[in-house]
């Protein structure tokens, strides 16, 4: 993760990743961030974020819903929004067909 200009670059490298960080179970789908960036709930904030497998940087909006202010065990310190928008919809949706079948195992997650 790394900040540039007010805007945050998001890499998920592998599904295993973008399992421990996405959150289906927010309305529109939520994604978690691990960062030591300062932010607050209810923050808007604007990413650009790529899905295992792909080069494809998504411009994504949110709004800071979850913070961990520092590491606990293999839960990193960052934060989490809730997607906003058509990107937003589009990364839900891409999320979901690349986590197709993974989704209801019981899998490390970074937030709850």
């Amino acid at each position: 993760m790394k900040a540039a200009g007010g805007i945050i670059q998001v890499v998920v490298a592998n599904r295993e990743t973008l399992q421990a960080s996405y959150m289906p179970y927010i309305l529109g789908g939520g994604l978690f961030i691990p960062s030591s960036q300062s932010v607050r709930i209810g923050d808007e904030v604007f990413l650009l974020a790529t899905l295992p497998e792909q080069s494809q940087k998504i411009p994504l909006t949110g709004k800071v819903i979850w913070i961990s202010y520092k590491d606990i065990g293999e839960k990193p310190q960052g934060f989490a929004i809730q997607l906003i928008g058509e990107k937003g919809s589009y990364y839900k949706m891409e999320a979901e067909k690349l986590l197709a079948g993974s989704m209801s195992l019981d899998l490390p997650s970074y937030t709850m």
